[in-house]
């Protein structure tokens, strides 16, 4: 007997970083809803895999990375050509041209195509990345809502009920310094929360440092880079996460989990956290920067460690400094800063 014919496939092109993937899953559930008899497979790094799967709206991963946030080669690409290719990396031809040598029946990108092809819609360097995914797809008939990104929690925490500082991020411009989240760590520990400090691979220095100026145990520090799934875990059931704009941020927005994120030299406009009083996002508005230069925007370093605590009590319940009796009047958003 004849196999029957494999289902048609649609290929998604995203292959950046976390906060990426995770800025796109609105896009992406659009995507499942509109073609759920296609099997879709999204093309990203393979350390994403777990991530992207976790996301509940693909049925696999195309191996796919270049260095920086450079397009990457499709050619491992197996079998006939996609029945659609879908470009959600950026606005330029070296993406849609990845995706249209496959040869995809159809092909929706934000590159236009040339003469006799449908003009794409017009890109907006002032649109915030969730929106501008969903209002790309909206225009080719394929309804996404830019709110539908929470994701479910991946299983028991390493640390259920912790504050968890990220100090790291992709690139120098995005890096608060280790002393201010050495600091914040230190308050927070002061006034009997219990902080863990995370960091992703490379960043094992970076972990100790802040570790170091803030007073937190050998126990406290997760190094090498948590897996997906243990770190999704540790999100999802944490009491806070303070960090830079970087993949955990948009991993605490995708959980509902209370952040504070530090912005610099992207606005929290382009990429942060709905307006919801669980999110915090300091910010102090400059010139615009690069998001992946070497050295840490100016703007950043205009945000103190005290603005930071402030925005933290004010999402933590109250407890109690440590040595201190329980009963004895302290309310430890009250103390001084």
């Amino acid at each position: 007997m004849t196999p029957p014919p494999d289902r048609p496939h649609v290929l998604v092109l995203r292959a950046l970083g976390l906060g990426d993937l995770l800025a796109g899953v609105p896009a992406l559930r659009g995507i499942r809803r509109a073609f759920p008899a296609h099997r879709i497979v999204l093309a990203l790094p393979p350390a994403l895999t777990d991530a992207a799967l976790a996301t509940g709206t693909i049925d696999a991963v195309l191996p796919a990375e270049a260095p920086g946030r450079a397009v990457p080669v499709l050619t491992s690409w197996p079998g006939p050509p996609p029945d659609l290719a879908i470009d959600l990396h950026g606005n330029g031809p070296e993406s849609r041209d990845a995706l249209a040598a496959l040869h995809p029946r159809r092909l929706l990108a934000h590159a236009h195509r040339g003469p006799g092809s449908r003009p794409p819609p017009v890109w907006r360097a002032d649109e915030h990345e969730r929106a501008r995914w969903c209002r790309f797809l909206a225009a080719y008939g394929i309804p996404a809502d830019p709110a539908d990104l929470r994701l479910p929690p991946a299983g028991p925490s390493p640390a259920p009920g912790a504050v968890v500082v990220h100090p790291g991020a992709d690139a120098v411009a995005r890096r608060w310094p280790a002393e201010r989240f050495g600091a914040v760590a230190r308050r927070l520990r002061d006034l009997g929360h219990r902080v863990v400090v995370t960091g992703g691979p490379g960043e094992d220095r970076l972990v100790q440092d802040v570790a170091d100026s803030g007073g937190v145990p050998a126990e406290d520090l997760l190094t090498g880079g948590l897996p997906f799934r243990a770190l999704s875990a540790l999100v999802a059931h944490a009491a806070l996460v303070v960090s830079g704009d970087t993949g955990i941020a948009h991993l605490a927005t995708a959980h509902g989990t209370p952040s504070v994120t530090l912005f610099g030299p992207v606005p929290p406009a382009l990429w942060g956290p709905p307006a919801l009083p669980r999110h915090r996002a300091l910010w102090r508005p400059g010139p615009p920067g690069d998001p992946h230069g070497t050295v840490t925007d100016p703007g950043l370093l205009r945000i103190g460690a005290e603005e930071a605590v402030r925005a933290a009590l004010a999402l933590l319940p109250p407890t109690w400094p440590i040595g201190s009796p329980r009963g004895d009047g302290v309310d430890a958003g009250a103390l001084h800063l």
